[in-house]
């Protein structure tokens, strides 16, 4: 697709799916029996908020007023204290007021007629409804702006707004700064796609809408995305695709949602047919994936609808807030966004190191395969799946990552790029939190204990035909360990090629190879269950290394290199030795320490 009227039909037509779901007045979206860690009665209203993420910029763009009147008919009823359908009153750490963002963002887009469609009064029922978010208590992390953007809309509507509100919100997000463009969602939380698609994303509407009143926080929001967007197309591919790791997947194409951002707000840091490239790829690439089901509503999952992969706070409406992407539809079909033809990826450096989150990040020669090396995360909210999310020593644009499905079998463990142990006992451990981590350029070492006793330091070094892990176990345990490379697909005509220290699986759809580089490891094939892969539901076969180590002090080495071709070049020459702590890596010699 190339024009805004396809990428508007699009919009359309999912949001015209979704309203004969809408239920009590128009005011919920009722579309599945699954849960979340909140009521279905507010699962609703997060369903029909939701849909305003593309309906307001549809709307403010010139299309789909006929959309228009199921909403307003919503609102009505919904914002109205004496009506029997009212979204209610909120609590501290409400759902809903996460869910008042969307409010926002509709008010403060010029020409959705949403605010001028309703009456004086309910006007001011809307406003009263939504001006809880400024009096409730948020957790400390990127639901700070929510209230924010509330303050925003109510400000482009004309209505009455509080700066003590904003300033409030906007002052208590400080801390999570990072330098460089990357901010933490929350003290010591992740690094994630909440950095693009919550911080960067929300404070650059802020700068859009609040330069009048606010110009040095605009202009500092403006100057830290700038220097965000030099490290953030790195996790993009030439054909659309992202790397997936970490929570909330199921949001799917808000990865996007910072370079819609970027165009909407003209922020001067690429030109606009690169991120117009980006965003039209991204975009049609997740067109090919089956993310709707016969309803044409969007499913839980990732590529594919997958419940094994959601968090406790997504219900069946969240994956709507893939559209906070569609922000470019508010731009009009003259501005050059529209006019200009999308541009491929600029050349990019094939290793990038970004230190504030931990990250190496490769790509191919094509820029067809993008793979990260990760510093590993730990949170203290322990969100399902964690370890696989976050722990893993890499993440793959092609080859996804694979879930636990249960600790009792190395083919449920989800070994792929972990090093996993058990006491012989069959139940497995991986990276899960780090004592200490330290990121140079191209190289990311970590300190990290499987149990209390066990101590492991592990450096992962990129190349650019893959990566090498180099591990220091420290153990007073007999343990077995196994050590996988990337997850290929089973049914895609998997075959194995094997010697005495490393195996490679190819297929169809890519091939990976796992090298001992110290001939002391055991060739293995690892067998994942179906539906346990993110990109793919069919069973994954994972390159393994296996050993069993002794009490005392062992090191480990291997290389892992993948390919989208089924078949692997030659293994790189590469040599380690223990005893000097020396890696020869391309006629170079570096010195780990």
């Amino acid at each position: 697709m190339r024009t805004k009227q396809e990428y508007s039909a699009l919009a359309q037509k999912w949001i015209a799916a979704a309203i004969p779901h809408l239920a009590r007045n128009d005011t919920r979206l009722v579309m599945g029996a699954s849960s979340a860690q909140y009521p279905a009665e507010i699962a609703g209203i997060e369903g029909f908020s939701r849909l305003l993420w593309g309906l307001a910029p549809l709307l403010s763009g010139g299309e789909g007023a006929d959309l228009r009147p199921a909403f307003i008919h919503g609102i009505r009823h919904g914002s109205d204290p004496a009506h029997p359908d009212y979204w209610g009153d909120l609590v501290d750490y409400d759902q809903r007021c996460v869910e008042m963002a969307a409010f926002g963002l509709s008010l403060a887009l010029p020409d959705t007629g949403i605010w001028s469609s309703l009456s004086a009064s309910e006007q001011n029922n809307l406003a009263r409804w939504l001006q809880q978010s400024a009096d409730i208590q948020t957790p400390d992390n990127n639901w700070h702006f929510f209230p924010v953007l509330v303050q925003v809309g109510l400000k482009c509507a004309g209505h009455d707004y509080d700066m003590m509100v904003i300033d409030r919100h906007l002052n208590a997000i400080e801390p999570f700064w990072l330098g460089n463009g990357w901010y933490s969602d929350g003290e010591g939380k992740p690094r994630d796609y909440y950095i693009s698609s919550g911080f960067h994303f929300y404070s650059l509407l802020y700068s859009h809408f609040m330069q009048d009143v606010d110009p040095q926080r605009c202009l500092r929001y403006r100057q830290r995305a700038r220097q965000f967007a030099k490290d953030y197309i790195h996790y993009f591919t030439c054909d659309g695709s992202a790397i997936p790791f970490g929570r909330s997947l199921t949001y799917r194409f808000v990865q996007v949602a910072f370079w819609s951002a970027v165009a909407f707000s003209g922020l001067d840091v690429l030109p606009t047919a690169v991120v117009k490239g980006l965003i039209l790829r991204h975009l049609d690439w997740w067109q090919s994936q089956p993310i709707t089901d016969e309803r044409g509503l969007f499913t839980l999952g990732y590529t594919w609808p997958n419940l094994i992969m959601t968090e406790d706070y997504n219900s069946p409406c969240s994956p709507y807030w893939a559209f906070k992407a569609l922000l470019i539809l508010a731009l009009g079909e003259e501005c050059e966004f529209w006019q200009v033809e999308p541009a491929p990826l600029p050349a990019l450096e094939r290793v990038h190191t970004v230190a504030e989150a931990g990250q190496v990040i490769i790509h191919d020669e094509n820029h067809r395969h993008a793979w990260m090396l990760m510093s590993g995360q730990h949170d203290r909210n322990n969100f399902v799946n964690f370890e696989q999310k976050y722990g893993k020593f890499a993440y793959s644009s092609h080859f996804g990552f694979t879930l636990e499905r249960g600790r009792y079998s190395i083919s449920h463990a989800a070994c792929d790029s972990m090093l996993m142990f058990s006491e012989q006992d069959d139940y497995w451990r991986g990276r899960r939190k780090c004592e200490a981590v330290t990121v140079a350029e191209g190289l990311i070492r970590s300190d990290w204990r499987p149990w209390h006793d066990v101590a492991v330091t592990t450096w992962l070094i990129p190349h650019e035909q893959g990566h090498l892990r180099l591990h220091r176990v420290v153990t007073p345990r007999v343990l077995d360990c196994v050590e996988g490379g990337f997850a290929v697909n089973r049914h895609q005509g998997l075959s194995s090629d094997q010697d005495a220290h490393s195996v490679t699986l190819s297929a169809t759809s890519g091939s990976c190879r796992i090298c001992c580089l110290l001939a002391a490891r055991q060739p293995l094939s690892v067998t994942t269950p179906p539906n346990s892969n993110i990109l793919y539901a069919a069973p994954a076969g994972i390159p393994c290394l296996s050993a069993t180590l002794m009490p005392g002090t062992h090191w480990l080495a291997c290389s892992v290199d993948a390919t989208l071709a089924r078949t692997l070049p030659p293994p790189m020459p590469i040599a380690f030795d223990p005893r000097t702590q020396t890696l020869a890596l391309n006629h170079k010699t570096l010195t780990i320490v």
